[in-house]
């Protein structure tokens, strides 16, 4: 059997899949400031006009613009691969695979979705966006994608990981792009939370504010937001991951048992397990696992309500799990993954059952990144690490149980900027972090006067 199984460019996919088609509840709409659900046209300040239709799309289907296409060609479609060496030296058996996002220019899963809204923008004539970014790798993702369609990019950057990863910086730079430590000086909401805790780590919460505020303050309307993860028309935009991966395993003859990613807002998981989900709502019989930190554990100890998408409350509030929004996780090295909410659609995908979510400590991570990386040679992401060490779980599962099983998990990014907490793992510095049981109670009170989110 092969190892590497590749797709042709005209096999990738023309079509992105929308789950919110196959859930057995209409998706909640965001609500305004009123606590009333917002129009679409509110948003057109912060999105342009088509990724706006994406975001409330009932469609199970929708096109990939060609100009899209020919940008994704440019790292698409990825492997899928088959972990030998990591069975044998768990000696499962349990067939693995990975399919491996850190092939992309920006080393991680994120260009899927900024090469579309970088696209999108420029045809609607936007000359700026601003975002944020925690480790980074979104943050790279959209300033490769700008310098591309000849856009300006302004980056905050989650300040603990602004100086654990210098050269994610250092990368942004390099494709044009400016780079800021949130929260910053640049703006109300960044000058705020620095008078009340002028030594915070940040969060992308206050990231996600800084940016939004960037955007709308432009009075000449040439700017708009783009966000990496959360909302709908990002997690569309991944499941061209998953698309691929089905036709892949077709290729080989393999039904997959069990899928896994990691999830802090959910784009590189909803980008393998969407297309998936659709079959285990049909009765298929999956397990697909979300995995994230124990010290920012959303989807395991969090509240499913509304709740807004940064600190400040500049963004609608979302029908989602979350630990509120102005908690401030401890500074663990998978930055991506230290987000205070969920994606709405994977939120509601645990409601009804498609999904069962996971926790595990860095620790347990960082020694699963290893054996990975001196087994298949791959150093992955922190991020990742949460995947690979619940793929491992799952492996040695299959080993005792004597059951053969297919376990297919997303490769999301390469760990090659993200050498110093590899370093920390490594002098025996790292530590694990898990949030108390008053500081949870504490955070989730907070949640108790915003309108509740049920189906």
């Amino acid at each position: 059997m092969e190892t590497k199984i590749h797709l042709r460019d005209g096999d990738i996919p023309r079509q992105w899949y929308n789950l919110a088609a196959d859930l057995a509840h209409e998706p909640l709409p965001p609500l305004g400031p009123d606590g009333c659900p917002i129009s679409p046209e509110s948003l057109l300040k912060v999105f342009p006009a088509k990724l706006i239709e994406q975001e409330v799309s009932p469609e199970r289907w929708i096109d990939i613009p060609e100009g899209v296409l020919e940008l994704l060609l440019r790292f698409r479609p990825t492997p899928l691969v088959r972990a030998r060496h990591l069975e044998q030296a768990l000696g499962t058996p349990a067939r693995i695979y990975y399919k491996n996002e850190s092939v992309s220019p920006a080393g991680s899963h994120k260009p899927n979705t900024a090469m579309a809204q970088a696209w999108y923008n420029k045809q609607q004539g936007v000359e700026r966006l601003c975002t944020e970014t925690g480790a980074g790798q979104w943050g790279c993702a959209l300033a490769l994608s700008c310098a591309l369609l000849g856009l300006e990019c302004k980056v905050f950057m989650v300040r603990v990981s602004f100086e654990q990863k210098p050269a994610r910086k250092t990368m942004m730079q390099a494709y044009g792009a400016t780079c800021l430590p949130s929260p910053s000086t640049e703006t109300a909401a960044g000058r705020a939370v620095l008078a009340e805790h002028p030594d915070t780590p940040g969060s992308l919460g206050i990231a996600i504010s800084e940016a939004v505020e960037a955007a709308v303050s432009d009075a000449s309307g040439r700017t708009r937001y783009a966000l990496g993860s959360v909302l709908n028309h990002v997690m569309l935009h991944q499941t061209i991951i998953g698309l691929e991966a089905k036709k892949q395993l077709a290729m080989l003859g393999e039904k997959v048992d069990v899928i896994i990613a990691c999830a802090g807002g959910g784009s590189n998981f909803a980008g393998l397990a969407f297309p998936f989900a659709a079959d285990k709502a049909s009765g298929a019989d999956l397990e697909i696992i979300p995995v994230e930190p124990l010290s920012c554990p959303t989807l395991t100890r969090g509240l499913f309500t509304y709740d807004y998408g940064d600190i400040a409350g500049l963004t609608p509030m979302l029908p989602m799990y979350s630990l509120g929004r102005d908690f401030v996780p401890d500074p663990i090295h998978a930055g991506g993954l230290r987000y205070h909410g969920m994606s709405p659609l994977v939120s509601q995908g645990v409601i009804e059952g498609l999904f069962s979510p996971l926790a595990l400590p860095q620790t347990e991570c960082f020694r699963a990144a290893l054996l990975f990386s001196r087994t298949e040679g791959l150093l992955v992401a922190p991020e990742t690490s949460h995947a690979v060490a619940a793929v491992i779980r799952k492996a040695e599962q299959a080993k005792q149980e004597g059951r053969e099983k297919v376990i297919l998990f997303n490769l999301s990014g390469h760990g090659m900027m993200d050498l110093h907490g590899y370093d920390a793992f490594l002098n025996g510095s790292l530590v694990d972090h898990e949030i108390g049981e008053e500081q949870l109670a504490a955070a989730l009170a907070k949640l108790a006067t915003h309108p509740p989110a049920r189906f």
